[in-house]
């Protein structure tokens, strides 16, 4: 597994297997079968959950939700590597090279 402090742009990412997703008013959440846990991945963690059903670049990623909102591109790309990373420290998401 990478460590957070290496994802970069070209990174392919997808979800693992194991989690039960469901939405609850507008918002995803979600049990990981693998460690128990619950996760309330909002409205927007719940869009980007959704666009990695299938292996996509961050970049591929950042593009599709820039495209979707109006927000400033380092913004966009300083909040999606935080979400990331945290979906990959709780061992939700799948990174390849």
């Amino acid at each position: 597994m990478l460590k957070t402090k290496e994802l970069t742009q070209n990174h392919l990412i997808s979800q693992m297997e194991g989690n039960i997703v469901s939405d609850m008013d507008g918002e995803t959440v979600m049990l990981s079968i693998h460690n128990g846990k619950y996760y309330n991945l909002g409205e927007l963690g719940g869009e980007i959950w959704g666009l990695i059903k299938n292996p996509l670049s961050i970049q591929e990623l950042i593009t599709t939700l820039q495209s979707q909102y109006e927000v400033d591109q380092t913004e966009c790309e300083e909040q999606v590597h935080a979400f990331l990373n945290q979906l990959l420290k709780e061992g939700l998401i799948k990174i390849e090279e």
